[in-house]
């Protein structure tokens, strides 16, 4: 077993990066996550946001909608997205959004036979949150690999442990509002939503 306070000791926390994981926490249990995942560096890899003129069904009302325009790499990251559950049996999706340079989700960790608690703890971790996100940034980042394409992913992901209705309510109107907010504030790191 590994003693994290004889390796920050011996490293004097110069290289160990604190977690940012709920201490106790299962991450394998049930629960709402809400996710984002940024580029490298921040970078535009998937697409840029454009506002678009739709009109509605009875022509009687235009309205614009920001939405992402997406690059190749950027549509490989929707679809890989998807697959999530295809992969991960028991992971379901809910709202999520693919912005330029990150994403925002929500997925639900359902094992409804799950019975033993077992705390996030370092290093190789399976069926859990972490498997889940590696499996994907994996994907994307293979795709990319593969295809000579320009993308790398940040190191690290943000999640949140949603708690409660109103939590769930007010980040799945954040996900679903994000594009709208990049047009009128920017890319703007401080617009990152952080319950």
């Amino acid at each position: 077993m590994l003693n994290l306070s004889s390796e920050n000791d011996k490293y004097k926390n110069k290289y160990r990066v604190s977690s940012v994981r709920l201490t106790g926490w299962d991450y394998g249990s049930n629960a709402l996550y809400y996710i984002t995942i940024c580029t490298e560096n921040r970078l535009h890899y998937l697409g840029e946001i454009i506002s678009e003129q739709v009109v509605n069904e009875d022509y009687s009302e235009t309205q614009n909608i920001a939405s992402l325009q997406k690059t190749p790499i950027g549509e490989i990251a929707y679809n890989n997205w998807l697959e999530i559950p295809n992969h991960f049996s028991f992971v379901e999706l809910d709202e999520f959004v693919i912005m330029p340079n990150h994403i925002h989700g929500i997925l639900y960790i359902n094992k409804p036979g799950k019975v033993d608690w077992q705390i996030n703890k370092f290093g190789l971790q399976s069926q859990n949150l972490a498997s889940v996100l590696r499996g994907y940034k994996a994907s994307v980042k293979t795709y990319a690999t593969t295809n000579n394409i320009e993308f790398g992913w940040q190191a690290r992901y943000y999640d949140h442990i949603i708690r409660n209705e109103k939590e769930y309510l007010n980040i799945r109107s954040y996900i679903v509002n994000n594009p709208e907010q990049w047009l009128l504030n920017g890319d703007n790191e401080d617009n990152l939503y952080k319950p």
